[in-house]
């Protein structure tokens, strides 16, 4: 999944006043796509659960599953998404440094050489 850059395609004046989604908008895709594929199966995998939970998770096999919404709410959906996808990763990257902080410290003996 990747950022369309040209959403939305109405330039609202919302749109227009919001830097980051400017900031998104100058971005080559090259740069977008490398930012989307830097997430875990680990991260996607808990957004698409989470997402699951938000919407429901009738089975598709045995269920004609339709969600209807109106743009609001769908934003908000998606704003949702995003933010957990952003905290995860920064949990993941603490995580990470903690584990490489326990792997190169030193235990202290308790005799020291004198």
């Amino acid at each position: 999944m990747v950022f369309h850059p040209d959403f939305p395609s109405d330039h609202t004046e919302e749109a227009q006043a919001n830097p980051l989604l400017t900031y998104l908008q100058r971005q080559a895709p090259e740069i977008l796509a490398n930012v989307a594929k830097s997430a875990s199966p680990e991260i996607k995998q808990i957004i698409s659960h989470n997402v699951q939970g938000l919407v429901g998770m009738l089975p598709s096999e045995n269920f004609n599953v339709k969600v209807t919404t109106d743009r609001d709410n769908l934003a908000g959906l998606l704003a949702s998404a995003m933010m957990t996808g952003y905290f995860l990763r920064q949990m993941e990257q603490r995580m990470q440094l903690e584990d490489l902080a326990d792997a190169v410290a030193v235990p202290r003996d308790s005799t020291s050489e004198e």
